[in-house]
């Protein structure tokens, strides 16, 4: 199975009265979310799941990728790494899963993928970090295929 963590681009700071779900893209996280989601684009088999938090900023970084994709209650800022491995179903899986998302909880993802420690990881804004596991019954077949920052995507 493939799985890759794929954090929000940058987004607008929070302010009062603006809840955290509705915090939307700046023009640079809008340029990010292009330029990861075309890079993406061209790595994905066509056939793959693609889920998404809730919140706007999300959604808007899902929408760089320019395929379909579902929301995930499961998957709002504070989810724990757990429940997001669960809800893509990770290891038993058979299709490529993209889950959009947030820091801290995609860092603790990859960290108890690599260290078997939900550790604080940083992930960079717009960054994916790519998973492989070839037998989900054996760890030792988990590694880590990609890490790409939007930074060093073509633009």
């Amino acid at each position: 199975m493939d799985l890759i963590l794929w954090r929000h681009a940058e987004a607008e700071d929070g302010h009062e009265g603006l809840p955290d779900l509705e915090r939307a893209l700046t023009p640079k996280g809008v340029k990010q979310a292009r330029r990861m989601g075309k890079w993406l684009d061209s790595q994905l088999p066509e056939s793959c799941r693609i889920l998404v938090s809730p919140a706007v900023r999300t959604v808007q970084t899902a929408e760089g990728l320019g395929r379909k994709y579902k929301t995930n209650a499961e998957l709002v800022p504070g989810a724990s790494p757990e429940a997001i491995l669960q809800a893509a179903n990770w290891p038993a899986g058979k299709e490529t899963v993209v889950i959009v998302g947030h820091q801290p909880t995609l860092g603790q993802v990859a960290a108890l993928l690599l260290t078997g420690e939900a550790l604080d990881f940083e992930m960079k804004k717009a960054a994916a970090w790519w998973f492989v596991q070839k037998d989900p019954e054996d760890p030792s077949s988990l590694h880590l295929k990609a890490v790409m920052a939007a930074d060093l995507v073509n633009k």
